[in-house]
């Protein structure tokens, strides 16, 4: 992107931090045109590096090597400023809609884009609802993540070996070493939900459990290994 960014909303990264995620989103908003006038309106005070339309248009917004204001509180792999560490995708949605063919194409064009200009990964796209549990839910249940993942633009767990116990302790403690921020395990048990089993209830079971063991033995900060207290 070169020019004047189309949004003002927009600083520099903090601490000399680079893009090391990509969160998606969804504007929740009627249109795509609405929600484009938010993302530039000074005083909405809030951004995004790109905006997809139903359609699969792309518009950049703000420059990627810029603090978009996208993520706002949250967390992931025990760090804050998720701006300051990340790439912003806004997919226009209401949030109770399924995502057009062109627009889940454009994604998959530009997702590969951002891993060749930043040297990113499949493990480096999250959900919004992933960083900021309870705050947020987007892109919500009807995105496709495991559609992502057969391109090996997300991730998505495969289980294998030894069950940990099927208990909050563990999943909380998974759950961590995967990367989600500290919260109450029911609303961590509901962002991982969201993400990998969107409209499973219940209580906790063995396939909650098998799921973030091996997020958190692939992907962890510290490899994941349960350890009982």
């Amino acid at each position: 992107m070169t020019g004047t960014p189309a949004s003002p909303n927009f600083g520099e990264r903090r601490g000399g931090a680079q893009p090391e995620l990509i969160v998606l989103h969804y504007t929740g908003m009627e249109s795509c045109a609405v929600a484009r006038d938010r993302l530039c309106d000074p005083a909405a005070e809030v951004s995004a590096h790109w905006l997809i339309a139903e359609d699969g248009r792309v518009e950049a917004l703000v420059p990627e090597r810029l603090r978009a204001w996208h993520a706002g509180a949250g967390g992931w792999m025990g760090q804050a400023d998720v701006n300051s560490r990340s790439i912003g995708i806004e997919l226009a949605n209401t949030g109770d809609a399924p995502f057009p063919e062109p627009q889940m194409a454009a994604l998959e064009r530009l997702l590969p884009e951002i891993f060749a200009r930043w040297g990113l990964g499949p493990e480096a796209v999250i959900a919004h609802s992933d960083c900021a549990p309870g705050r947020k839910i987007d892109p919500g249940p009807r995105f496709d993540w495991a559609r992502l993942a057969r391109q090996d633009l997300a991730i998505w767990p495969a289980p294998a070996g030894r069950l940990p116990p099927v208990t909050p302790e563990a999943f909380l403690a998974l759950a961590e070493t995967f990367g989600y921020p500290e919260a109450p395990f029911d609303v961590l048990l509901s962002a991982f939900r969201l993400r990998f089993r969107p409209r499973h209830e219940g209580a906790l079971d063995a396939t909650d459990i098998a799921m973030i063991n091996d997020l958190a033995l692939r992907f962890g900060s510290d490899g994941g290994a349960w350890r009982a207290s």
